[in-house]
């Protein structure tokens, strides 16, 4: 068990109270399902660890220093979780780096991000399926909020990319649908469907409420500033402009247990396939 270790990936945060409740939980978790053997973090985001560094004076590893320093550590077979939501950018420069060690130790193998396969897209939607069907956001809701699914839409905002895994957005908001869930709309704040594509599919229902959520593993900057923002940019302000009343649940995709199987499952999956070697 000491030659073995888990390496978590995230894209990072600088915003230490959504990084507690998503990337740490989330972090301890996959490494209580690996057995509890070495855990090691890496972050994707160079412009998130400068700033911590600048601001924090708290250093974290990028993906090569990660994989340097298991190595010097002795680490002889390494299992790595990606905790990013899909298989794009950041999670190509990621195996772009991993590649580059692949012959230095006796195994490396990767798991998959959150939506990757079929399974996935499923488990997602029926992690949000229980909340919604249950009313369980209502305790989030500010008074006189009341959840109904003839009135309210739920609306996720995602990070979106230029990358051509963008289409699991529209994807995941078809299998909503799928799913009985015709109030809920799936848009990004940097890509296809955008701000204005998700408000045109609202505007064909009577919905008079929203309540409006990240499809983020953390609730860091996107979540505060562009979805949850006072700013006249901001979905919230956006929202309320089109007259609708909005509740903003800012909680990071990694807070729900629902959404952490799923990366469990991953790991799991990968740590008991000793066939398969991805580098």
């Amino acid at each position: 068990m000491e030659n073995k270790a888990l390496l978590v990936v995230s894209f990072g945060t600088t915003h230490e109270d959504t990084r507690i409740k998503n990337i740490d939980l989330l972090e301890k978790e996959l490494q209580e399902a690996a057995g509890g053997i070495k855990l090691y973090r890496a972050w994707t985001s160079k412009i998130i660890m400068a700033v911590l560094k600048k601001r924090d004076n708290i250093l974290i590893d990028d993906v090569k220093t990660a994989m340097q320093r298991m190595l010097d550590d002795g680490i002889k077979e390494v299992y790595v979780q990606p905790t990013h939501i899909v298989n794009g950018i950041e999670y190509d420069m990621m195996k772009a780096d991993i590649e580059a060690y692949k012959d230095k130790f006796e195994r490396i193998v990767c798991a998959s991000p959150l939506l990757t396969l079929d399974d996935d897209y499923n488990e997602v939607v029926k992690a949000y399926a229980n909340i919604i069907d249950n009313g369980e956001w209502n305790l989030e809701f500010e008074e006189g909020f009341v959840y109904s699914k003839d009135d309210t839409a739920v609306v996720f905002m995602g990070h979106g990319s230029d990358h051509h895994v963008n289409s699991v957005y529209a994807a995941l908001d078809y299998r909503f649908k799928e799913r009985g869930l015709d109030n809920v709309f799936v848009g990004t704040v940097e890509a296809y469907p955008d701000f204005d594509t998700v408000l045109k599919e609202l505007k064909k229902h009577n919905y008079k409420k929203i309540v409006l959520t990240p499809l983020m593993l953390v609730a860091g900057d996107h979540a505060k500033n562009d979805m949850a923002g006072d700013d006249e940019e901001a979905w919230n302000t956006l929202l309320k402009n089109e007259g609708y009343q909005v509740a903003v649940v800012l909680k990071g995709m990694g807070e729900y247990e629902g959404i952490r199987n799923i990366y469990i499952r991953h790991i799991l999956e990968v740590i008991g396939d000793m066939k398969k070697d991805v580098a």
